[in-house]
């Protein structure tokens, strides 16, 4: 027999079928193998199975072993692996490894087993010990410790009555060894208990709706706190009940507890959950877990759309508006148009739910592509919180050069006096944001890329928030030696140090990239504030969305126009959405909620509908906009990028590269809508120089896509990256 192998090596050069031969009969589609490749050993992928060569069998080498004995990939995920390649321009390899855990190709994680002592069957202890040599005393004591039949621990018995009389009783043939398969469970230490929820009639609604539309596609357009999560329950064990599986997504990891908790209340450990986060033996079991059918339900953030499982029945993207189902390193893949991919392959409903919509979405169901429900109330019939808005450029008239506004003190001195709890929400991690000398101006920036270094106090280090390089913090400026160097700008850290100063007593934890760095990190923090041990909790994006605690009232914005003025169509939107969603934290329970924006733009039209939680009008308003300039969803925006380390180079690799999809831009005119070559916005990346090619063109010309990926893949080498970008989350 013969198997045709995709080997694990991600280059372009080897981006081929590659045929084996092998007479183990478990081998088949999907199996999971150890091959000879050159001079080295590879692990691959089986894509087919065959009788004949195509080749001098002769030649053909062997397939040296199978890794695993159930196929590790289905028929479903190799057609996705193809769906990967045409739409992202990857490798198979590249794409292949979107499916198993990375620990898993490498070999480097494995099953774990836990070893049980239980007596044979028909064996009887009494005349067994009336046997034995007298001086067997350990044995004697081991057989009657075993002789109820129940099982027990191996090593526990052989530390109780040593190794030697486990090994003896076992050879003689008195007792077996029982090998059972121990998973790794993630967030053992959950709550997980059941509470019957009634649905409300618009809940009811939902549910019905989804159930019995035509449509594949549901947008669940509902705000925050109306209770979608309950609607998604409903669904999914209405899938579970028929025998099928479901995915359910959530944007952030911090979000998989939450999630995880009230799924394993529901179907208890038929639910698991896949994130970078686990361990690699959690991950691992998981992973199997799902794929040996003992687990029906994935949960997890965007990297759980490829979870191993089969007869999907339903796929949810919850807060489906959120950047971070756009993957930003190859293969870039958009989680939509791959679950989209998986729900029609499978006939299968793929329910999206979000109180902001992307524009995208609200436009195709708004057209009719998708069928649209509405929950335009919060399950509790309260409003939802007042926002606040502080101009902060009259505070500083004031003389208040604090990062907290009057109102905010005024609000957080009365949320703490009334024992509620508050959130502070600063989109920047840090202590400050940059370090500048007074005396000549100079900003310490990362000697590998275009950006300022970020000063982080805990461990007195500057930070690259781009590349990760660390640097000592310095006492004096690298430019001219004077030792007056200010911070400018706040971070979390600094947020925090500032508010253990205006309250003293007050419990306060943070929560950012740098404190949830560890395992749990992400679940310890948010348990700690649900189970009310903090009064204060400071984060960024990470706290803005999707958490339910219903202590707090109170919620501050700072800096909220931080990310308006970005150079890039999306800014509006993603402020928008990120100023309501964090809006949406507050008065979640009984106890009112209010909100506190600060902001140096107050008049901005985004931010007056964000106060008004006007989505439906900042919608009209963006929409028309991006038709007449051409922005997407109307066009797709290509880049090229080109990033090297000789300067030079890059610049001439770019023009040519330039000059030939100018070929394609003559022949192809009407279908573009802008076509230019220029400086990267971050110039110098991790010490390469980056150069880009930006066009925005018709949606949806795969053919011209073909073309302009064909004409600039080709100028790819070792010192040179060209990758290209469709409609990228991040275009700097």
């Amino acid at each position: 027999m013969f198997a045709d192998v995709i080997v694990d090596i991600n280059n372009v050069e080897v981006d081929k079928v590659f045929e084996y031969s092998f007479s183990d009969c478990k081998i088949t589609l999907g199996s999971h193998v150890i091959v000879p490749f050159g001079k080295k050993v590879e692990s691959g992928i089986v894509i087919n199975v065959k009788d004949k060569s195509n080749f001098d069998e002769d030649k053909i080498k062997p397939i040296y072993r199978l890794l695993e004995e159930k196929p590790a990939l289905t028929k479903e995920t190799l057609e996705l692996m193809n769906f990967i390649c045409k739409t992202c321009y990857v490798t198979r390899a590249a794409a292949l490894r979107l499916f198993l855990p990375s620990e898993m190709r490498k070999g480097k994680v494995k099953e774990q087993f836990i070893r049980y002592l239980q007596l044979a069957d028909g064996v009887d202890v009494d005349s067994v010990i009336e046997s034995l040599r007298k001086t067997a005393i350990k044995q004697k004591e081991l057989l009657i410790h075993l002789k109820s039949g129940e099982k027990f621990l191996h090593n526990e018995l052989a530390e109780k009555y040593g190794p030697s009389a486990v090994n003896a009783v076992v050879e003689k043939g008195y007792v077996n060894i029982i090998k059972e398969q121990f998973f790794r469970l993630p967030y053992k230490e959950l709550d997980a208990s059941n509470k019957n929820v009634v649905l409300t009639p618009k809940q009811i609604e939902a549910v019905n709706s989804i159930k019995n539309t035509d449509k594949m596609t549901s947008l669940i357009f509902g705000v925050t706190g109306s209770g979608k999560t309950e609607v998604y329950l409903n669904l999914i064990s209405d899938v579970i009940s028929k025998g099928k599986s479901a995915i359910m997504l959530v944007p952030e990891i911090a979000l998989t507890p939450q999630m995880l908790k009230a799924l394993r209340a529901r179907f208890s450990n038929h639910a698991a959950i896949l994130h970078s986060g686990l361990s690699a033996g959690e991950r691992f079991d998981e992973w199997w877990r799902l794929r040996n059918g003992q687990a029906q339900i994935a949960i997890g953030a965007r990297s759980a759309i490829f979870a191993p499982l089969e007869n999907i029945g339903l796929i949810i993207i919850d807060e489906e508006h959120d950047g971070s189902y756009l993957s930003e390193s190859a293969p870039r893949y958009n989680t939509i148009d791959v679950a989209k991919f998986r729900a029609k392959m499978n006939g299968a409903k793929l329910v999206l739910g979000s109180a902001t919509p992307s524009i995208e979405s609200f436009k195709n169901a708004s057209e009719g592509e998708y069928n649209l429900i509405r929950l335009p109330e919060r399950i509790n019939k309260k409003e939802l919180p007042f926002v606040e808005v502080v101009d902060m450029r009259k505070e500083v008239m004031r003389g208040n050069n604090s990062p907290f506004s009057s109102a905010l003190k005024s609000q957080l001195t009365k949320c703490l006096e009334n024992n509620n709890q508050a959130i502070i929400f600063l989109n920047q991690r840090g202590y400050s944001k940059t370090v500048i000398c007074t005396e000549c101006g100079h900003v310490q920036k990362c000697t590998d890329c275009d950006v300022s270094l970020t000063y982080h106090k805990e461990d007195e280090s500057l930070l690259c928030h781009y590349c990760g390089a660390k640097y000592k913090m310095i006492s004096a400026c690298t430019e001219c030696g004077s030792p007056f160097i200010r911070h400018g700008g706040y971070g979390t850290e600094r947020i925090v140090s500032e508010l253990q100063k205006l309250y003293p007593n007050a419990r306060i934890l943070r929560m950012d990239k740098d404190t949830t760095q560890n395992k749990e990190g992400h679940f310890n923090i948010l348990n700690k504030f649900t189970e009310r041990k903090a009064d204060i909790l400071v984060g960024t994006q990470m706290i803005a969305k999707g958490h339910d605690f219903p202590f707090v009232t109170l919620v501050g914005i700072l800096d909220a126009d931080m990310s308006l003025h970005f150079s890039d169509f999306r800014s509006s939107e993603r402020t928008f959405q990120l100023l309501t969603q964090v809006a949406g934290r507050s008065g979640r329970a009984e106890e009112k909620g209010s909100v506190v924006l600060q902001t140096y733009s107050p008049e901005n039209l985004t931010l007056r509908q964000a106060i008004k939680y006007d989505y439906l009008g900042f919608y009209n308003q963006e929409i028309s906009i991006r038709k007449a300039t051409g922005f997407p969803p109307f066009t797709d925006i290509v880049r090229v990028l080109v990033s090297g380390i000789d300067e030079e180079t890059t610049l001439l690799t770019t023009k040519a590269i330039y000059q030939e999809i100018s070929d394609i831009y003559e022949q192809n005119k009407d279908k573009f809508r802008f076509f230019g070559c220029m400086k990267a916005p971050l110039k110098r990346l991790q010490n390469r120089f980056r150069y880009q090619i930006l066009m925005r063109i018709n949606t949806n010309d795969k053919k011209l896509l073909d073309q302009i990926f064909f004409a600039s893949d080709k100028y790819k080498s070792r010192n040179l990256l060209v990758s290209m970008e469709i409609n990228s989350n991040n275009l700097t």
